[in-house]
Parts: C-alpha cells; sequence; structure tokens
C-alpha cells in the first residue's frame, strides 16, 4: 500500500449536500481519509494509491459537489527551501 495526500483548493461554499456526499466518499475502496478545511477552502484526501490515481480521487471530489479549482502543493516536513530566482 502507498498512500498519498493531495489537498485540493475549491471555490464557494459546499452545500450540506456536498459535505455528506464528501463523508460518503470514505466508504470508497482505497479512500483513506478526508478533510474538509473551510477556512483554507481546501479538501485534503488521503488515499492508497495502488489502488486510486490523482484524476479518480478529483472526480469523487468533483461529483460530491466540491468546485475544485486547482491541487494545491503540500509542504513536506524537512524538504529543502526553494531557491529564489536569479
Amino acid at each position: 500500500m502507498t498512500t498519498v495526500e493531495i489537498v485540493f483548493r475549491y471555490s464557494g461554499q459546499p452545500s450540506e449536500q456536498a459535505v455528506l456526499a464528501l463523508a460518503r466518499a470514505r466508504d470508497v475502496y482505497g479512500i483513506r481519509g478526508l478533510k474538509l478545511d473551510r477556512a483554507a477552502r481546501t479538501v485534503r484526501v488521503e488515499y492508497d494509491a495502488s489502488r486510486l490515481n490523482e484524476a479518480t480521487v478529483s472526480k469523487l471530489v468533483l461529483q460530491a459537489g466540491v468546485e475544485i479549482i486547482e491541487p494545491v502543493p503540500i509542504e513536506t516536513p524537512g524538504a529543502p527551501e526553494p531557491l529564489p530566482p536569479a
């Protein structure tokens, strides 16, 4: 099993129905966790990459009714700082 996290930025506020649909998406085989952050307008999905891929995960979020704008880069602890432009 290869656990991967992806974070999507969304627009608008998800409806109650969309939030419930996201909760049901946890039942999809390979989805390990979902976290909706209303303040940052992001949804973080932890999934098994040996079962699912980024396209499938984004499709699940879209089908739940969350309007994805873009994926957000995830900062990893201990990662080197990017170099400033020359």
